[in-house]
Parts: C-alpha cells; structure tokens; sequence
C-alpha cells in the first residue's frame, strides 16, 4: 500500500440516526492518511463527549506509521502520549522536556519537518498569554514558510481553537495564521485540524472550508443551531442524545453522513477527569538528549543576551542619572548668572541717576573730559586769590568819600556855635 492510499482505522459504525448510510454497525471506518496529513479538519463536542479522545486516537494511529505531527495543546493533556511514543513536549512547565519562547520557533518547526520529530507546544503554563500567542504564531509561520519547500505532508492539530480563531470579535497573530494555513496549507503539504467544545464561537469560514468533520454530543441551542445549519435539523435534535465517543463523522471522500463510535485511546488519558483516587503519572518515554541540547543552546543563548542587556541597561541608568545630575547643575549655575546679571544691571541703573538735576553722569566718558569737568567744578565753587583781593580794593575804595562828607558836617555845627 502507497502512502497516498494508506489509511487508519479509528471507529466504527453505530446505530442510530446517521448510522444506516453506506455500511451496516460494527463496521470499521477507515480515514485517509494523506487527506488527514494535509486537509482541514474540525472535531467539536462538549465536554466530556470524547473530542479529545478522537484527536488523541488519530495522532496515535499516526505516530504508529512513523508520520509526526506538531501539537498545539491548550490545557497540558497530550502530554499522555509519551507513555508509548517519543514526543518533544516543550512548553512552559519544569514537566516539559525543555522550556521554550517564541525565539525556538524556527528550531521547532526544523525539527517538526526536516526530522521528524513529533511535537508537543505545551502553551498551558505560559503566565503571560502573550507570549504563549506570540510562540504559536511564529510555529505556524515558519511551518508554513518550510512547507513552500518541503512540500511534506505533515499535520498540525490546535486544541480549543476557538480561542484563536474566534467567531466574534477580533483576531490576533496566531489566528490569522492559522486561517492562512487552512486556506492555503494544503497545497504545501501542512494540514490543520480545530478541536473546540463550542462550535459556535469557532470562526464559520474555518468551518465551512473543512474537507473531514466529527461532531460529538453537544447541548447548548446556540452549538445544535450550527449542527442542524451544516447538517440538517433531524442531526441537530439526534447529536443531544449521543453516547461518549459518538460523533456524526462528514468527509469529502465519503457522499454519507456516517454516525460512528471512536475507539479508546491507547495511552495515558492526562485530560480525564480527575477522582478520588492517589493520581499515578505514568512513565514517560524520554525524547533524544541531542534534541533537548539543540534547543536548550537556544535557551543559553537567549540567556547570555538577556544577561548583556540588563548589563548595558544598568550602564544607561547610571549615565542617565548622572546626565540628570549635570543638568540639574547647569540649572543651577543659569540661575547664578541670572542673578549676576540682574545685579550688574541694578547697579548699572544706579550709576545713571540724575546728577546734579540735569542729565545723568555719563560714566563713558573719556579721561581727558572728566578732567576738565573737574576743573571748571573746581574753578565755580573756590574763586582765585586775585579777584577776592580786586573785590577788597574796591570796598575800600568806595567807603573813603563817604568818611570824608561826614567830618565836613561836624565842623560846620561847631563853627555856627
């Protein structure tokens, strides 16, 4: 058998509405490897119904004929594959095999392509769902980007995609991405399939572009509605009363809707439910070290820059601190030479007051002026020696007749007596 007509059994027929199609009940249901690898699929179903369980029992046939897959798993419940294959599980948490950002992204999707390794993206422990988004994003895009060349048939499967790639509401990064593969992967070799519990908030042009689908029991009228749209209203009021594991499967290389019961997975269910009982982790088969160090060099790496950059951003404080510093000194010097000018001008002012009630002194003036203005001041306020002696002469001068018409008086009263 050729890869291009290799198939996997993963169900059988059952009864009930759905099930008297093209095969009686009991009757294995095969899918198509490379329709698989390469298509769009969605599985939905409320919890509990065993969507889940359905994706895990494919990537398991899967990783049984050696063909990987990449992961993208949102609540830490695949990790459960490792019991029996080697997977990478990189992700956030120490449980994972290696911490990783979205600068493993290229080395990720290198190992997923060019050797084949099957990958576990573990975005559960991711604090900040940032960067959870930000590292599925750039999976995708270097997938995406590989495939153009590699041409190999290679599946990705997302959990709870409809937080990716919601109905309502804007899209992020790591949507639009994921849309742009589901339009366009297939001719590349990348398929993708959505797992979701509420069909309603899946984005409908997602939906309607999926050549293989399965739906599980759902319950709530807004999820049925979409049932009964796509299917017909005798499915939509049949898919409240299915049993766990039942789905309605629709392909495009099959005109029936067939209503089968999914097998049990193999490995360890890590999404059960968990009870009473002491929870046993299961041994876990462990990936290539030389793997894990390919990554981790990345790791170190990122490490080491990080390291330099707060090295270099403790040298900016100082410097900024120390530029604050300066500044703050030539504020202050701006103010003393403020100050001195002002003063230097208070006294400037000063200096041009009114002097001697005419025009101010003019402090410009040349030596040789000020001089003779010392002088005549001089001259104006002291008179010479010679004219206080002329003024004398003068008085004297000027009493003299004035003595002499008196004496002539008194002899003329003597002389009559």
């Amino acid at each position: 058998m050729t890869e291009d007509t290799e198939t996997i059994t993963v169900a059988d027929i059952s009864e009930g509405v759905g099930g008297k199609g093209d095969a009686d009940p009991g009757t294995e249901v095969d899918l198509p490897v490379v329709d698989i690898l390469t298509g769009r699929g969605f599985v939905t179903g409320k919890s509990g119904s065993g969507k889940s369980n359905t994706a895990s029992v494919i990537i398991e046939k899967l990783l049984s004929n050696n063909f990987p897959v990449l992961i993208v798993d949102t609540d830490g419940e695949y990790y459960g594959l490792k019991e029996q294959f080697e997977l990478l599980h990189a992700g956030a948490d120490d449980e994972c095999d290696i911490q990783v950002s979205s600068e493993h992204a290229e080395k990720i999707a290198s190992l997923a392509l060019e050797q084949n390794v099957p990958i576990i993206l573990d975005v559960s422990g991711y604090l900040d769902e940032d960067d959870a988004q930000k590292l599925v994003t750039e999976v995708a895009k270097n997938l995406f980007a590989k495939e153009k060349k590699l041409k190999k048939p290679f599946l990705m499967l997302v959990e709870e995609c409809h937080e990716y790639i919601p109905e309502g509401g804007g899209m992020d990064e790591a949507g639009k991405m994921l849309i742009k593969i589901g339009k366009r992967g297939r001719k590349h070799g990348l398929g993708i399939v959505g797992i979701s519990q509420r069909p309603a908030d899946v984005k409908k042009d997602f939906i309607t572009q999926c050549d293989w689908l399965v739906w599980h029991r759902l319950t709530w009228q807004n999820d049925t509605k979409v049932v009964g749209r796509i299917l017909g209203s005798e499915y939509a009021d049949a898919i409240e009363e299915m049993g766990n594991g039942e789905g309605f499967l629709v392909t495009d290389w099959s005109e029936s809707i067939r209503r089968v019961q999914f097998r049990k997975k193999q490995t360890f269910d890590a999404g059960a439910t968990p009870g009473l009982d002491d929870f046993e982790r299961p041994d876990l088969k462990s990936v290539d070290g030389n793997l894990v160090s390919e990554l981790q060099s990345i790791s170190d790496e990122k490490a080491r820059r990080e390291s330099r950059i707060a090295e270099l951003r403790q040298e900016l404080d100082k410097k900024e601190a120390k530029i604050r510093e300066l500044e703050r000194e030539l504020e202050e010097a701006r103010d003393l030479s403020h100050m001195a000018d002002q003063f230097a001008q208070a006294m400037f002012q000063k200096a041009e007051a009114p002097y001697r009630g005419g025009e101010g002194r003019n402090l410009n003036r040349s030596t040789e002026k000020q001089a003779a203005l010392a002088e005549y001041d001089a001259a104006d306020d002291a008179p010479t020696d010679a004219a206080t002696a002329d003024g004398a002469s003068a008085d004297a001068g000027e009493a003299a007749p004035a003595d002499a018409a008196d004496d002539e008086a008194e002899d003329a009263v003597v002389t009559s007596a």
